[in-house]
């Protein structure tokens, strides 16, 4: 089987994910650090968008985490991570394109903008988390741990980096979990106890320290 090779970043929530699923796979790789404020001469030869995760497989390269992460689980298809039923699947890329067009993609604004009171941006946080809860965990799982029921799958993992990182959001622009989150909070907690994340997870403390670096070198 071809050596796999990881481009990814610490701090790179997209990155993160693809590193869970491959612990959650059991296929072995190597990691290799991308720092995206001085990255290396020939990176777009290995990253054509300039952006990290980059999975090398052999000869092959794939970027963008979604489509990595789903041809992680057609190549190595066990343990599953996507539902079988077409309907669950559906329901799963869902939710996968709901995290990366809402959640993340306002959550960038909000760490990266220059705006020092984006009240909006906060409000349309909140909005997002609400929505996980009610429309998500609350109708999807019931009482069962995961996402998706019983059974772990790419939605965990393709939300469970934002969480990771919450105290960063909370340091610097003031946010925090709004009340009435208790699904989404126990779920935090479920996916947290995983040994795939356990092995790669990192303090609030790493994280502040090292955003405090951007934030200092960006302003």
């Amino acid at each position: 089987m071809p050596t796999i090779q990881l481009y990814s970043a610490i701090l790179c929530p997209f990155a993160h994910r693809v590193r869970l699923t491959l612990k959650e796979k059991g296929v072995p790789f190597e990691s290799i650090e991308i720092d995206p404020q001085n990255k290396p001469a020939n990176f777009l030869e290995i990253s054509p968008y300039g952006k990290v995760p980059v999975l090398k497989h052999g000869d092959n390269r794939i970027w963008e985490s979604a489509i990595v992460n789903e041809y992680l689980e057609e190549t190595f298809p066990n343990p599953p991570l996507l539902p079988t039923e077409p309907m669950q699947r559906a329901q799963a890329r869902i939710w996968i394109n709901f995290a990366d067009t809402r959640l993340f993609a306002t959550t960038g604004k909000l760490l990266h903008g220059r705006d020092s009171h984006p009240t909006a941006l906060l409000t349309e946080l909140i909005e997002h988390l609400r929505f996980m809860e009610h429309e998500g965990l609350c109708k999807n799982s019931t009482s069962a741990p995961y996402w998706m029921g019983t059974e772990l799958s790419l939605v965990d993992l393709t939300f469970y980096p934002w969480f990771e990182q919450l105290a960063v959001l909370e340091h610097f622009r003031g946010f925090g979990l709004p009340s009435g989150l208790d699904r989404l909070q126990e779920w935090q907690a479920a996916v947290a106890q995983r040994e795939s994340v356990r092995s790669i997870a990192n303090s609030p403390e790493f994280y502040l320290e090292r955003y405090g670096r951007l934030v200092q070198a960006k302003f």
